[in-house]
C-alpha cells in the first residue's frame, strides 16, 4: 500500500511538472553566465522586517487566504509567501505574476518533477545549475528554486526587452506560442491580482 501511494504521489508530481514544455538550453556569453551566477548567488535570508508596513501586512494576510486550500500548513505557506515576495521583487518581478507562474508549473507542489526534468515549484531545469549555479545547488530547496526561476524570468524579459509574452515563451520553451503565457496571465489575473502592487510589463 505504502509503494502504491508512493507511485500515485510521484505521478501526480509528473503530472503537475510536465503538463508544459520546459526551458530549452541556450549557450551563454561568458560575460551573461558571470552576471546571473552573481544573480543567483546571493543566498541571504528575505528581508523579512519589510513585511512590517501595513500594505505588505495586508498582502501577506490576502495571499495566505487565497493560498490556504493549496498550502494548508500555515507556517509554510507565510515562508513560501515571503520567500516569493522577496525573491520577485529582488529580480524587479511582479509577486502575483511569479505565484500565478508557480501556479501553471507546479500547483504549489514542491518537489513537483516534470518528464524532462524540471524541478520544483517553478519547473527549474537542471542545466542551470551548470550553467550558472554551482555543484551544491538543491532545486528542491525553496530559496534556491525561487531565485532561479525568478533570475530566468528576468533574464527572458531583459532579452525580449519587457515582453511579457514572449519572455513566457521563453521560459517555458514554447516561445512563439500563445497557450503558455495566457495560462501563465490568466492565473496571475484571477487568482492573484493585488492593485496596490505595480504590475509587471507587457507592450
Amino acid at each position: 500500500m505504502k509503494r502504491l501511494t508512493a507511485t500515485v504521489a510521484l505521478s501526480l508530481a509528473l503530472v503537475a511538472g510536465g503538463a508544459h514544455a520546459s526551458q530549452q538550453y541556450e549557450p551563454l556569453a561568458d560575460s551573461v553566465r558571470a552576471a546571473l551566477h552573481l544573480a543567483i548567488s546571493d543566498r541571504a535570508a528575505p528581508d523579512l522586517p519589510a513585511f512590517s508596513s501595513p500594505q505588505r501586512q495586508m498582502w501577506l494576510r490576502t495571499m495566505s487566504d487565497r493560498l490556504a486550500k493549496r498550502m494548508p500548513d500555515e507556517a509554510g505557506r507565510m515562508e513560501f509567501l515571503k520567500t516569493v515576495h522577496y525573491e520577485a521583487t529582488r529580480a524587479g518581478l511582479d509577486p502575483q505574476l511569479v505565484l500565478g507562474l508557480i501556479q501553471v508549473e507546479s500547483g504549489f507542489r514542491k518537489y513537483a518533477l516534470s518528464s524532462a526534468g524540471a524541478r520544483g515549484y517553478m519547473q527549474v531545469m537542471p542545466f542551470w545549475i551548470k550553467l550558472i549555479g554551482s555543484e551544491d545547488s538543491n532545486l528542491f530547496h525553496l530559496r534556491t528554486n525561487l531565485r532561479f526561476g525568478c533570475t530566468i524570468l528576468r533574464h527572458y524579459l531583459d532579452i525580449e526587452k519587457g515582453n511579457l509574452f514572449r519572455a513566457l515563451g521563453r521560459y517555458n520553451g514554447s516561445l512563439g506560442k500563445a497557450e503558455y503565457p495566457n495560462m501563465v496571465r490568466g492565473a496571475w489575473e484571477r487568482h492573484w491580482s493585488w492593485p496596490e502592487m505595480t504590475a509587471a510589463s507587457n507592450p
